[in-house]
Parts: structure tokens; C-alpha cells; sequence
């Protein structure tokens, strides 16, 4: 036998349960924001110039920190305007340092309604790499500025880069988190066994996400633009099955709030808004909500 991790178990898609979205809609979309901020010349960070600073030499990286902060001094503006212009929702991925970093960022996605969820406190550290107080403490600071700033506590959690320890999934739950966002393994939600009761797995994209397309594959603007379009029309089409499936977007300021990659993502979403009759455009947490409200054993898991 392999090792497992023993979150969920296996369902073949096929024998999923027919459901609908509200409305009667077969897809529901979403757009994830990650609001990052990162340590100058320590700890981690996206590496958007490879050799930036003499192929692994000595921090500061001077080009890589500054090519990153564009999104949260000008690119992160970008969207806004973007998704108020076509009057989409979003849920925000959002590093705690923000708000000492960039208040008014936040604060204008606040004005706008949209949804924060916890994406640790920056993402120059990595959870999976922490003894099991360590990880406590970072979720417990996270936790707490978005509940102090935003009134309420943060339901969803993605983890900086997506990482895991074998305990991640029992501490969400343990501080109260409802949804995590860091297992790509299906197209719908998924409930996940933890210490502390059942934590929903919703699909965020590793396929339609900036950063793997633009910044790993080298995908063009148009090419992205080209993801997200194909996948929300295959989708459109697969839906009609019957299974319900989630479309996740993940967007990162600093890769697709470059100008010319802005105007390739405007078509793109624009494509998606002018079918918002028949689809559902929602948050991630509006996701979390919806599961919750379907007949016990509808959504796949444990």
C-alpha cells in the first residue's frame, strides 16, 4: 500500500450527484486576487527574472523585489478597475503584511465588497517547513489582522506557494477556517477529514493561474487569455452532464497587471461577463455557502 494522506476519498466522476449551482447554473466562477508582499533581501520570493541577481547569488534582488512590488504600487490598481468595469467579485488572497504595507489596496478591494481570505502573513516564508507551533502561530497572525481589520474572521485559507504539512488541514480547521484553496485535485469541492471536523477543498486552478502559465510555461497574454476563455467554454459544455463543476481564475498584480497583459485579460473576462446568465459568478466563500445548503452527500470527500 502507498502512503496516503486520508483527507477524502476517491469518487469517479461519473457516479457524482446531480446538482445545481443557484439559479440552475452547472458552473460556478470565481476570480482569486493574491495580494503578496515580501521581505526585501530575505526569505522567499517569485523569481520572475531567473539569475536576477548572478544566478543564485547574494540578496538584495533588487530586480525580482521591485518587478514583484509593481503589482501592489500600480498593477493591483489595475485589476480593480478592471473588475469593477465588468462588475465582478472576487476573493481576495491576501497576505496579513498588506495591511501595514499597503493599507489602501486592501481597503479598496474592502470598498468594493469583496471577499478576504487568509494567504499567511507574507509570502517570503513557507508553512510546510514549520514545526506544528510554528504553523499555529502563523495561521493565528494571519487570522487575527484580517479579523482585527476586517470586522469578521477570514472562512478560507490558501497557503504561501501552496505549501502543506502533513498537519495543515487539522490547524485550519482548529482556528475556525471553513474552506481551503490549496488542493487542485477536482472539479468540485471536496470535504476533507481533519482533528477538528470536516474542512471543504475548493478547486483552486494550478491550469488557469498566472503565474504557472506566464511565469513557469512562458505562455503569451493572449495565450492566457486563450486559457481562460477555452476552459470556461469546454466547461460550459461538460456541465451539461449534469455535475456541477467550479472555474476557479488565479491572478497575481504583479504578472497580469502589466498593461499590455491587462488588456488580454479584459477580453477574456468580458467574454465570461457577458454569459453571467449562464453561469453563476461568485466568491469562494459564496462556494463554501452554496455546499452547505445541498442535500448530505451531494458533494464528494471523506
Amino acid at each position: 500500500m502507498l502512503p496516503t494522506h486520508r483527507r477524502y476519498d476517491y469518487h469517479p466522476w461519473p457516479a457524482r450527484a446531480r446538482w445545481s449551482w443557484p439559479g440552475g447554473a452547472g458552473l460556478a466562477v470565481y476570480l482569486g486576487v493574491n495580494l503578496e508582499h515580501f521581505a526585501f533581501g530575505a526569505g522567499l520570493g517569485a523569481e520572475l527574472a531567473p539569475g536576477a541577481n548572478g544566478g543564485g547569488g547574494p540578496h538584495p534582488d533588487v530586480l525580482n523585489f521591485a518587478w514583484r512590488d509593481y503589482g501592489n504600487r500600480v498593477g493591483g490598481w489595475r485589476l480593480i478597475e478592471l473588475l469593477s468595469e465588468l462588475d465582478l467579485p472576487c476573493t481576495v488572497l491576501l497576505n496579513s503584511a498588506m495591511y501595514e504595507y499597503a493599507p489602501d489596496l486592501v481597503a479598496a478591494h474592502r470598498a468594493r465588497g469583496d471577499e478576504m481570505a487568509g494567504h499567511g502573513r507574507t509570502n517570503s516564508e513557507r508553512q510546510s517547513v514549520l514545526d506544528a507551533v510554528a504553523e499555529r502561530d502563523l495561521i493565528r497572525d494571519a487570522t487575527q489582522a484580517i479579523t482585527r481589520h476586517e470586522g469578521s474572521a477570514p472562512r478560507g485559507w490558501l497557503s504561501p506557494w501552496i505549501a502543506e504539512s502533513r498537519a495543515t488541514p487539522d490547524l485550519l480547521a482548529e482556528a475556525g477556517y471553513r474552506y481551503t484553496l490549496n488542493w487542485c485535485a477536482d472539479d468540485q469541492p471536496v470535504w476533507h477529514r481533519t482533528e477538528h471536523g470536516p474542512l471543504l477543498a475548493i478547486p483552486y486552478p494550478q491550469e488557469v493561474n498566472d503565474i504557472p502559465s506566464i511565469v513557469a510555461r512562458k505562455d503569451s497574454a493572449a495565450v492566457f487569455a486563450d486559457m481562460i476563455v477555452d476552459d470556461f467554454e469546454e466547461r460550459l459544455r461538460q456541465v451539461r452532464d449534469g455535475v456541477a463543476q467550479v472555474m476557479g481564475i488565479a491572478l497575481h498584480p504583479y504578472i497580469i497587471g502589466q498593461p499590455y497583459r491587462l488588456r488580454a485579460l479584459r477580453r477574456a473576462l468580458a467574454h465570461i461577463a457577458a454569459q453571467r446568465d449562464r453561469v453563476w459568478i461568485c466568491t469562494a466563500g459564496d462556494v463554501y455557502d452554496h455546499v452547505l445548503t445541498l442535500p448530505p452527500g451531494s458533494v464528494p470527500g471523506g
